[in-house]
């Protein structure tokens, strides 16, 4: 089992989130694993059960009665596979997709534009659809209930509206903050899925996969390392599984076993629990500077010299998750297992009176 030292080293903060190697957000490596890692067709997804087969009847309904899916709204962490169901959802119903992203999206020409393109029955993938601009989000209303787009001819006195009929088509949305979806974008969706995180024998069942199709020898106990690992998020295992990979090239005889999978996460500072420099940094200022808390989300940002919004959005959630970290009226508050697992003695005398308990 790798080590790590008891006392975390100071990280440089100049860090973007975007660089950690257990971070889901998108990063320039995962576009090109992910064009070869991802699952066409929807025997080989793995995971997300109910959801699965709740949309594959929605497909099927739909290919049946010879219309087009209804609208689909997918929402979740990132790195779970949104990206991947929309692309399942277009084969699996014979037609083409169309990808996009909301920040692409700045005016009401972008969206007129991709949306006359479309044929009868394809898909238009709209990822990040929360930070569409407004205007076009407009835009988008009538195209998604009546399939007509309104476009604006001259300008000033002269100008005018036409309305382009468009074929029906199936909008698919993903984001990962529902909470910044306006209410009229949000009803408009007659199906909405949300996407959980995987259990370990999922993410061993993934990893085995992407193992096969990368050519690269993986045993069991080295797809349980990695799975451990990779914070029960498919993007985050993949990226685990290339660095291994590599180390394995260099430093043993190719093969990723047990042993090997250990040995390449402690170089990458990756331990058994899929925290890496960052996270135990910011439980190790909560703990040493502030006797565990709790501490405000502003005091601990200047501690570690991070943005507010950066702490609570990307670093916090998943110590969260796995019960290292609480959210309460007062603050933040270290438990006992981010204690224990950073070697630090919980203090006996530390009790749970109620600020300590979670919002």
């Amino acid at each position: 089992m790798p080590s790590f030292e008891e006392n975390t080293p100071p990280r440089d903060s100049s860090l973007d989130p975007r660089e950690r190697l257990v971070e889901a957000v998108p990063r320039g490596e995962d576009q090109m694993y992910d064009r070869t890692l991802r699952p066409n067709q929807i025997h080989e997804f793995t995971g997300q059960g109910r959801l699965v087969e709740q949309l594959m009847l929605s497909v099927e309904a739909a290919r049946q009665r010879g219309e087009a899916l209804d609208h689909v709204l997918l929402y979740g962490p990132p790195g779970l596979g949104k990206t991947t169901l929309a692309h399942i959802v277009a084969h699996e119903m014979g037609v083409n997709i169309h990808t996009t992203s909301g920040p692409v999206l700045e005016r009401r020409g972008d969206l007129a534009g991709i949306l006359t393109n479309l044929e009868k029955g394809d898909v238009l993938f709209i990822d990040e659809i929360h930070r569409m601009n407004r205007i076009v989000e407009e835009c988008l209303y009538p195209a998604m209930e009546d399939y007509l787009i309104d476009i604006i001819v001259d300008q000033g006195p002269h100008g005018r509206s036409i309305q382009i009929p468009l074929p029906p088509f199936t909008l698919v949305g993903a984001t990962t903050r529902t909470g910044m979806l306006t209410s009229p974008l949000r009803d408009r969706f007659p199906i909405t899925h949300r996407l959980a995180f995987y259990t370990e024998e999922e993410m061993t069942k993934i990893l085995k996969r992407s193992a096969e199709i990368l050519k690269v020898e993986l045993d069991s106990e080295g797809a349980t390392a990695l799975a451990r690992r990779s914070r029960k998020t498919p993007r985050i295992g993949n990226r685990l599984l290339a660095r291994a990979r590599d180390y394995a090239q260099v430093r043993a005889d190719g093969a990723i076993t047990g042993p090997v999978a250990g040995q390449a996460m402690e170089m990458l500072q990756v331990d058994d629990l899929g925290l890496d420099e960052v996270d135990r940094h910011l439980l190790a200022i909560i703990i040493d500077n502030f006797d565990g808390g709790p501490v405000g989300l502003k005091s601990m940002s200047v501690a570690i010299n991070e943005d507010p919004e950066t702490v609570e959005e990307v670093f916090e959630p998943f110590l969260i998750q796995i019960g290292f970290l609480n959210r309460t009226p007062q603050g933040r508050v270290a438990t006992r297992r981010a204690w224990e697992h950073l070697g630090r003695v919980f203090p006996v005398s530390r009790t749970a009176p109620d600020f300590l308990q979670p919002e």
